[in-house]
């Protein structure tokens, strides 16, 4: 099933590669892969949420998901599954950005979008479809710019909802306000 799952990804991978490729998408998926450097984007919406007395309760759950994504993803995941990333086994591909020197699954990028974006979601469902429109096309960015085979940027989407429903469902439990 391995197999099958890597060919799949490698297909997918090298159709991008030949067919998508253009200066303007180069530096537009540049571009989207930036915002989710090192959840920037999502920290900085975390700390306006958190400086405004409506926001604070999703601020804090913003909080605790993305540190709870950060120690799921790199500090477990990553090393559990220690897959080798696109470019190290598909040469001969333009490098856009600077390699990554962490494992490949899940997608960090992608996992702390879908989270941040579902807990988003939660809060107001109509900004929350912009958000995870911009956290599918961190995602893809991944995919675009050889970094992430889309088995890695599937599962941060899955991941990371799964992750932001946890802890949305606890916080209602325990009722955070």
């Amino acid at each position: 099933m391995i197999e099958i799952i890597q060919q799949i990804d490698d297909a997918l991978l090298i159709f991008v590669a030949k067919h998508l490729h253009t200066p303007f998408m180069d530096r537009l998926m540049v571009f989207f892969t930036s915002l989710g450097n090192s959840s920037l984007l999502w920290i900085t919406i975390t700390l306006v949420l958190l400086a405004t007395k409506k926001g604070r309760r999703w601020g804090i759950l913003l909080t605790a998901a993305l540190i709870a994504e950060s120690l799921l993803c790199d500090d477990i995941l990553k090393p559990l599954f220690a897959r080798e990333r696109p470019f190290t086994r598909l040469t001969g591909f333009r490098d856009l950005i600077k390699a990554p020197g962490s494992y490949s699954f899940p997608s960090g990028h992608t996992m702390s979008s879908f989270t941040a974006a579902t807990i988003l979601f939660c809060r107001e469902k109509s900004s929350g479809i912009f958000f995870y429109v911009i956290a599918a096309l961190i995602g893809f960015s991944r995919i675009y710019l050889f970094v992430h085979y889309p088995s890695d940027v599937l599962g941060g989407i899955l991941l990371g909802i799964l992750l932001a429903q946890v802890i949305v469902g606890a916080a209602n439990k325990i009722d955070i306000s």
